[in-house]
Parts: structure tokens; C-alpha cells; sequence
């Protein structure tokens, strides 16, 4: 009875702990983890900027996506990594930058769209689906910069598609990201993430130099569905179609990621953030998803990180989706 009154006490006390203090990341790397904690972000940052990081909003009202029962027809191998399975796409490699913005579910959606037509046509269309587009357009998927549902993204681009845009000042694409990329880690050559997010418009046009319409550019998606939460299915999906979304989870220790497979160790729940699924391996011993965040490339490892698998880390198996793309 003394121990479990001792552990309570000190998880009470972890939660108290502002998580992007010295204290907390000490704590952190005193304990025997599967993965190691450092510094991301500077302790001064805003808490309100990183609750608006994530960013899933699940609507109630909005009718779910078919689930997708997914019959296991391959050897599942120990690794696998998507980028080296579809070496001839290159979008598989990127890490997108949300910025100051709640867009998670809107980038993760979009990147899961640009692999999957990359998969699909064997490299030959080569579209970035603009991350711009799917936050300010998809009205039924949430609010923009203020979150949104992922899974519906992939709805919407089934019924009635999405346009090429790259990143920010990119110039490439129909619609470009327009949320500057900001430095919301400790030091970087970005300006720091301040002030309030941005408000963005849904626009039907193009930017001047594009040369298609916003009609002629806009792709679309074929079958929307959600994995069940299996993980020798999810693993045949990705293996067959690509990357898919996952919707998990955040903690505070989520935040000070650096290697390892993570688990939820201590702090308290910061939201929900929707990332893109593009692998999976074991790490001594320890069995992982392979994850892409949307955090740019210096937060974590190099914007991946690896999250414990078969066990519904975090919720991290609960909510998978993906959809099928048209070549109309």
C-alpha cells in the first residue's frame, strides 16, 4: 500500500511539473524508457501554441467512414519502411511544416493523398495535394487553422477532390501553403512561432502563374475508409497502398521525443494530433510504428518518430484511415 501511495504521489507531482521545464526533462531522462527525451521546444514558447498543435476535432454529427476489413494475403515482414518500398517517390521522404496553425489533420491528410497517387500511378503524377486547399476548403472536415477531422478529408476528396499546393513560398502548385514555417524549436533558421494563428479563406482559383484553373487541377480520391484496429490488417494496407493517417493521443512528455519507441511515461493530455503512419520495425525488441509528424524536420528525429505498436498506444490503432486514389 506504501509503494502505490509513493508511485501516486510522484505521478501527481510529474503532472504539476510544466512539461517544457529543466525539471520535467530531467525527470524524463532519469527513468528506464524505451526511448530518450530531449529538448524540442524553448521554455518560453507558448502553451496556447502547443495545445493549437494538436489538432484533431472530432465532429459527432458527421457520418463515420465504412471500415475497410482488409484480408491478410502477404508475409508481413519484421521492417518496413515505405520510402524505400516506392523509392520513385520522393514525397514519401517529406516532412511538412503545420506552422502556427492547427492543420495537422489537413497536412497528414494531404500527404497520405500526394503518396498514395504517387503509389498508385507507379511515379507518373507526380501531386503535391496542398495542404492550403484541404484546411480551407473542407468546411465539413472542421476549422481550418482551429482543427479538424482527418478522416473526413478523405471523404471530401472522394466527393469532390483537392488541388496540388506545395510549401510554403514554394510557388509550386495550385494553391501553396500560405502559413509561414516557423521555428517552434529551440533554434533554427525559421522566424519563431508567435502571435495568433491565421485565418484562412477558401479560394476556387489558382496563384497567377499556375497555368491550369482551379477546375482543370483538381485530383480525386476513389474509396474513403477506416482501418479496424488489427494490426497484421493495418500493416497488409500500407503494405499494398501506401501511408495511412492515424489520429492519437498527446502528453506532455510526447512533446521532449527525440529517439526510441515512445510510450506515454508521465503528464498530462494535451489533445489529439493526426500524423501519417509510413512503416513499422522492431527496436531491441521492441515492436514500433514508423511515424512522419508535421512538426518540420527538427523536432524529434529528423520530424519521424516510432510509437509502440500492437498495444493501442495512446489510441494510436483506434483511428487509421486512408483512401483509394481516381484516375479518373
Amino acid at each position: 500500500m506504501k509503494v502505490l501511495l509513493l508511485l501516486a504521489l510522484v505521478a501527481a507531482a510529474s503532472a504539476e511539473l510544466d512539461p517544457l521545464s529543466d525539471e520535467f526533462l530531467e525527470l524524463l531522462q532519469s527513468k528506464q524508457m524505451t526511448w530518450k527525451a530531449g529538448r524540442n521546444f524553448a521554455k518560453d514558447i507558448s502553451k496556447d501554441f502547443l495545445k493549437s498543435l494538436n489538432c484533431v476535432r472530432k465532429n459527432p454529427d458527421i457520418p463515420k467512414l465504412p471500415l475497410k476489413n482488409v484480408t491478410p494475403t502477404k508475409e508481413i515482414p519484421v521492417e518496413f519502411d515505405a520510402r524505400e518500398q516506392w523509392p520513385h517517390c520522393p514525397c514519401i521522404d517529406e516532412i511538412r511544416d503545420q506552422g502556427n496553425c492547427g492543420s495537422c489533420w489537413a497536412v497528414s491528410a494531404a500527404s497520405v493523398m500526394t503518396d498514395r497517387t504517387c503509389i498508385d500511378t507507379e511515379g507518373l503524377v507526380d501531386f503535391r495535394f496542398s495542404s492550403e486547399n484541404v484546411a480551407a476548403c473542407c468546411t465539413e472536415c472542421g476549422n481550418a487553422c482551429y482543427g479538424g477531422d482527418e478522416d473526413t478529408a478523405f471523404t471530401h476528396w472522394v466527393t469532390k477532390g483537392f488541388v496540388s499546393g506545395g510549401r510554403h513560398n514554394s510557388n509550386e502548385g495550385c494553391q501553396p501553403y500560405s502559413v509561414e514555417e516557423c521555428e517552434h524549436h529551440i533554434e533554427g533558421p525559421r522566424p519563431p512561432c508567435e502571435g495568433d494563428m491565421p485565418e484562412l479563406v477558401c479560394s476556387e482559383t489558382c496563384h497567377e502563374e499556375y497555368g491550369k484553373t482551379y477546375e482543370e487541377d483538381l485530383e480525386y480520391g476513389l474509396e474513403a475508409y477506416v482501418l479496424p484496429q488489427d494490426v497484421t490488417q493495418i500493416q497488409e494496407e500500407i503494405m499494398t497502398n501506401g501511408p495511412v493517417t492515424a489520429a492519437f493521443a498527446v502528453y506532455d512528455d510526447f512533446l521532449s521525443y527525440k529517439s526510441g519507441v515512445y510510450q506515454h511515461e508521465t503528464g498530462l493530455l494535451d489533445g489529439y494530433h493526426a500524423v501519417r503512419v509510413i512503416g513499422w520495425g522492431e527496436e531491441e525488441g521492441t515492436p514500433y510504428w514508423l511515424v512522419a509528424n508535421s512538426w518540420n524536420t527538427d523536432w524529434g528525429d529528423n520530424g519521424l518518430f516510432k510509437i509502440l505498436r500492437g498495444s493501442d498506444e495512446c489510441e494510436f490503432e483506434g483511428d487509421m484511415a486512408a483512401a483509394t486514389y481516381s484516375s479518373k
